[in-house]
């Protein structure tokens, strides 16, 4: 719960930004003051410190140390084109870029020589890029995803005219590849295109790549008839560091994998990486620009070239060590939200190998979306999560679940979302709360 020390600012913080939208205005007029400018910058810093001290429910790692990297913003850098061939514009980070590339090929397992791949604007680039590879290789195929999947799936399958078919998903948020298999059969006569989700986005269900490809493999699909595009934003950082977490690797037949680069990694500008095949960036997907002395391969033209140099300070600056390090963090701090919930009578539910924390959503005395706002929570439905990322301290955690349930009033019954043994209502719990 907030102190009163603290509701006190957060109105001043609320009424500030009402004058901040004035000083915001621009004038067709004169330029401002370089003082009034930095005046308006550190009011709004103030806003980002306020709701970062509760920022629970939404992907992105806050814990960020990227002082060294100020003198880029001095110049304007572009990764026009293909990475791998550079552009005639000499101010890219290229050579950052294939550094970063052959970062992810190692960890997915994939030679040098034989993938391609790009940092994008974010997952959704990444899945734009995938699907429309999946989608050149086999024309006529018909794109398969599981109901949980993040909504730009469905947003790529209106874009590019495709036929989608949603598949049941288990309780864990895992597809149903019983009900994946009945789909298949039912439309044999064309190829599939699978999207699977590492880490689905409310539940961080990982759906199992084996069982799917066996259940394509039953079904009739030989590997020619069948294109795996894996959309591992958030987890496919975080599962090759875990014992026993199921593998994401290109020695299967799997086609693409995307991640994004704002999300574990905490790069501060929304950005991504893709891998795929180099096999399939021919001269359906790939086409010499003379103009910018490159090969057009990418989704967007101009791209970042920021991004690319903070995802590799990073990655070398974190090392293997400190990443597997932030890894264990967030999932026994994800272990420890759970249990506090489930200990206060409020129904959790925790995946394997995950560090999202799913639980009934709040149902307070007062006004429940300013409390969802204040600690940026994640709703769908009956259920709520917060995704525990590295800048997500147990004393955060607390605070969370003490105005909790000093606010709650009632517990709903989720158990159609996480199971009856994870649901605290008064039916399956046996006594109310």
């Amino acid at each position: 719960m907030l102190s009163p020390g603290e509701e006190e600012n957060h109105s001043e913080i609320q009424e500030s930004n009402n004058d901040e939208h004035q000083s915001l205005a621009i004038t067709n007029y004169t330029g401002e003051a370089r003082d009034d400018l930095s005046a308006s910058i550190n009011r709004f810093v103030e806003t980002l410190n306020y709701f970062n001290l509760r920022n629970l429910g939404y992907p992105s790692n806050q814990e960020l140390k990227y002082d060294g990297l100020g003198a880029l913003l001095n110049y304007h850098i572009n990764n026009a084109g293909d990475p791998f061939k550079g552009s005639s514009f000499g101010l890219n980070s290229s050579e950052f870029e294939v550094c970063v590339l052959d970062w992810f090929a190692k960890l997915w397992d994939i030679h040098k020589g034989h993938y391609w791949g790009y940092v994008t604007t974010g997952g959704t680039e990444g899945n734009l890029h995938g699907i429309l590879i999946g989608r050149e290789q086999l024309p006529d195929g018909i794109l398969y995803t599981s109901q949980d999947s993040h909504y730009s799936i469905f947003k790529i399958a209106r874009m590019y005219r495709m036929q989608c078919v949603k598949v049941a998903t288990l309780i864990s948020g895992q597809i149903d590849c019983n009900h994946l298999k009945a789909l298949l059969l039912a439309h044999r006569n064309k190829p599939a295109i699978i999207n699977l989700n590492i880490g689905t986005t409310m539940k961080g269900g990982v759906d199992d790549l084996d069982l799917v490809i066996q259940t394509l493999e039953e079904c009739g699909f030989t590997s020619d008839r069948f294109y795996i595009h894996c959309d591992a934003a958030l987890f496919g950082v975080m599962l090759p560091f875990l014992k026993r977490a199921p593998k994401i690797t290109f020695q299967k037949s799997i086609g693409s994998v995307t991640i994004s680069g704002h999300k574990f990694l905490g790069c501060p500008i929304p950005c991504g990486v893709v891998i795929t095949r180099l096999k399939y960036i021919n001269n359906a997907l790939s086409k010499d620009v003379e103009i910018i002395g490159s090969r057009d391969a990418t989704i967007t033209g101009s791209r970042c070239g920021h991004t690319p140099i903070f995802l590799w300070y990073r990655l070398k600056s974190k090392g293997l060590k400190g990443l597997k390090k932030d890894v264990e963090k967030c999932i026994m701090n994800a272990s420890y939200l759970h249990g506090r919930l489930r200990g206060a009578g409020i129904g959790a539910m925790l995946n394997e190998f995950s560090n999202i924390v799913v639980f009934e959503r709040p149902q307070l005395n007062d006004d429940n979306d300013d409390f969802t706002r204040r600690w940026s929570l994640a709703c769908q439905g009956k259920i709520a999560h917060v995704v525990v990322m590295q800048h997500v301290t147990t004393k955060m955690l607390d605070s969370f679940v003490s105005e909790f349930l000093q606010k709650r009033f009632q517990a709903q019954c989720i158990a159609d979302h996480v199971g009856s043994s994870n649901c605290s209502c008064s039916m399956h719990d046996g006594f109310l709360h």
